[in-house]
């Protein structure tokens, strides 16, 4: 159950996204994201954790960055001393560079496994997907300055960083870059789809962590040991195929509009390696799916673990599978 404080907490950060959202300056975004900020930092310190306050300094120290370069980006926007042209380029480059920094986007990406590494599932959730809600939004009104290469580096970095580790968050973390990549692509080519994509990501993400805590897994060789049900294993199992893009799974069709969108626009090289990448994630997913499927858990009976409410399961694994089929039909 969560405090009184942690609640606190968490509605000013929701009450933040709403203000990045909703401004209508530059000013008031960077109001919104201190907000966010600020409000991050005691749930992220709140956490159990022996290296919480590591975690905390990191993270303050990355993001405060970034909201320096954005602030200077607004103030240097309001400047009479440059030329229009020369002002709003200059704007528009410094305000998303400050946002690949927030985001964690490479080659700004390193404190960003590492806090996933050292925080709660919880806070995972939030660092994945809540944290990177008013960013992207900012990020979304400068995407066209953004060159492919940067979202290219991206996919790539996201995909090769999790082949040899064996913590689940960090593989979780860089699963996380190599979608933000896509949802970057989405901006770039149709910037009106990327919420969409960030929902479902988010969906499958919340149903993924669910289950992680529910089980308290977060290294490979503990899903060795998961004493669960056929019905538990498959949703699992269809989670992990689901955030890897697999068809005919929810986490595919927002890659499958990507992929239209690029083709549309001609950028074959691109998708090329937004689609290797894609298959780089598949892959370590795949090695987790063999620990949890093919390895008979009898001999581990000594490791304890809950019982999910079958129910939940039965809905999970309906969004999962059948919820594909009803946004194909209504696209």
């Amino acid at each position: 159950m969560l405090n009184t404080s942690k609640m606190f907490f968490l509605f000013i950060m929701a009450i933040s996204i709403v203000i990045v959202i909703s401004s209508e300056s530059w000013l008031g975004m960077w109001m919104g994201l201190e907000m966010n900020l600020i409000s991050f930092i005691p749930i992220l310190f709140s956490s159990k954790n022996n290296s919480s306050s590591e975690s905390c300094m990191i993270y303050f120290l990355t993001q405060s960055l970034g909201s320096i370069l954005m602030l200077m980006s607004v103030l240097l926007n309001s400047s009479f001393m440059m030329t229009p042209l020369m002002s709003e380029e200059l704007f528009n480059t410094m305000l998303m560079f400050s946002m690949l920094i927030k985001l964690g986007v490479p080659p700004f990406h390193f404190w960003f496994p590492e806090i996933m590494e050292k925080a709660t599932w919880s806070n995972c959730f939030i660092l994945m997907i809540g944290q990177k809600i008013a960013p992207l939004f900012i990020l979304s009104h400068v995407i066209s300055s953004m060159p492919v290469v940067i979202i290219m580096i991206t996919a790539m970095t996201g995909s090769i960083g999790g082949l040899n580790q064996t913590s689940i968050r960090k593989i979780m973390g860089y699963s996380s870059i190599n979608h933000l990549s896509w949802t970057m692509a989405c901006m770039k080519f149709n910037n009106e789809m990327w919420p969409l994509y960030w929902l479902i990501y988010s969906l499958i993400t919340l149903m993924m962590v669910i289950m992680l805590q529910e089980y308290y897994s977060f290294h490979i060789n503990q899903l060795l040991s998961l004493n669960s049900s056929f019905m538990e294993k498959s949703l699992i199992i269809t989670l992990f195929l689901s955030l890897g893009g697999m068809p005919p799974f929810i986490g595919f069709l927002p890659k499958w509009l990507v992929i239209q969108a690029m083709i549309t626009s001609s950028s074959i090289t691109t998708l090329m390696i937004m689609i290797v990448s894609s298959l780089i994630t598949l892959f370590y997913y795949l090695r987790l799916i063999s620990s949890t499927l093919l390895i008979n858990s009898s001999s581990m009976k000594w490791y304890q673990t809950n019982e999910m409410n079958s129910n939940l399961i039965m809905l999970m694994l309906m969004i999962n599978i059948s919820l594909p089929v009803v946004l194909t039909l209504s696209f």
